[in-house]
């Protein structure tokens, strides 16, 4: 039941921004990650709320794995990706004891454990708030959007593949966000195409077009396509085992100061840059931030 009070965890944040898509499989979670780097680029702070229960993949996203939560007097501290502060992430992935254990929860624990993540999280001044959800329009999106009803989100972003097969299920998200009052920030059209690694060019292997059309269709935004770079995936894949090497290597005593090490080392934010997909993707940021930028929740 909603009080007409925003969770006092949200107090410092200015912009919440929730990442959709009625179809499992199109990136969002690249897509999240891709946004939360563009940002930090154009010197923003920002967290990342992964409230994909049962298939967090996060905290590999952005290299920590390995790091774990810890709990402070005023809640659960958000893990920092580097000394700096300017990018946190908070994930079920950090609560389990392995990576391959499953979420077997239904509806009530699930919306149990997004209420604690949204009012018992100590996510400090922050910019911009990024939530990656899963796919559809379960009992996750229906718990956040109550949980989130008096914080008064900025919009949401929608995440779809070229083919029809998906942008069909989107149209149920942009029903969705209707229905519970999110405004669309814009459509992104994801896999558009593949990018040769050797000489750059783009085969449109799905088709391409179809997130644009679906934009066009409702009257809402098109922030832009986005190929599938091997090179991002690469980088990506790169950190994860650069940081596995020191966890194999180091005791327990030592595991989070090598862990720091290794993935301050790596410069994540930094190595993005080089990436094909980042000025993509900071055209998409800028998009984000012009559509906010009047709507400071302070």
């Amino acid at each position: 039941m909603s009080n007409g009070i925003s969770p006092l965890s949200l107090d410092e944040v200015k912009h919440i921004v929730l990442v959709l898509s009625g179809k499992g499989g199109v990136g969002k979670s690249s897509v999240t990650t891709q946004l939360a780097l563009s940002l930090v680029r154009q010197g923003f702070s920002v967290g990342v709320l992964d409230i994909d229960l049962t298939g967090p993949s996060l905290p590999r996203m952005f290299g920590l794995e390995t790091r774990k939560i810890h709990q402070s007097s005023r809640g659960w501290v958000p893990v920092y990706t580097d000394a700096t502060k300017k990018l946190c992430v908070m994930s079920i992935g950090f609560l389990l004891k392995d990576r391959g254990d499953s979420v077997v929860w239904r509806g009530p624990k699930k919306s149990a454990m997004i209420r604690q993540f949204v009012n018992d999280v100590v996510w400090g001044p922050l910019d911009y708030l990024l939530i990656d959800t899963p796919p559809g329009t379960s009992d996750e999106h229906i718990a956040i959007a109550e949980q989130l009803r008096d914080a008064k989100p900025d919009g949401a972003v929608l995440v779809t593949t070229p083919q029809g097969v998906a942008t069909a299920d989107v149209r149920k998200e942009l029903n969705f966000c209707k229905k519970v009052g999110f405004e669309v920030l814009g459509v992104v059209e994801n896999m558009s195409g593949f990018l040769c690694p050797h000489c750059a060019e783009c085969s449109h292997i799905f088709s391409k077009g179809g997130g644009e059309q679906l934009a066009v269709q409702f009257n809402v935004p098109f922030l832009g396509a986005v190929p599938i770079d091997p090179q991002f995936v690469l980088m990506i894949e790169e950190q994860h085992g650069a940081v596995a090497r020191v966890a194999d290597a180091v005791t327990d005593i030592d595991l989070d100061k090598k862990v720091d090490e290794a993935i301050a080392s790596y410069k994540l934010v930094e190595k993005y840059g080089e990436c094909k997909l980042c000025p993509i993707f900071a055209n998409i940021a800028e998009q984000v931030v012009r559509s906010t930028g009047k709507k400071r929740r302070l």
